[in-house]
């Protein structure tokens, strides 16, 4: 089954700058009802930390399991990373 669940992407992107954020490290991801908005909030990280599409689709299907939906991988694929401004030091540990 594949319900279409809309996951705002005002929301992922300020994860995302939550996330990036390094005054906030360590941090926890997590959302409340299951893998959906943490695996995109992560996908779309992966694809700011330049992976592959395939590597972050496995990582993604690895951990969401049965709750994987190609919806969220669209959702992945097709975020615009283009407004992010990087440093390196967004990455470190």
């Amino acid at each position: 089954q594949e319900p279409f669940a809309n996951i705002p992407e005002d929301t992922i992107r300020e994860a995302l700058k939550v996330v990036l954020d390094i005054r906030n490290h360590p941090l926890l991801i997590h959302c409340n009802r299951g893998k959906h908005r943490t695996g995109c909030v992560v996908g779309c990280l992966r694809k700011l930390q330049r992976w592959c599409l395939a590597s972050i689709f496995d990582e993604y299907r690895c951990f969401a399991a049965a709750k994987a939906r190609v919806s969220d991988q669209m959702f992945m694929e097709q975020f615009d990373i283009s407004s992010f401004k990087l440093s390196q030091a967004s990455f470190s540990r």
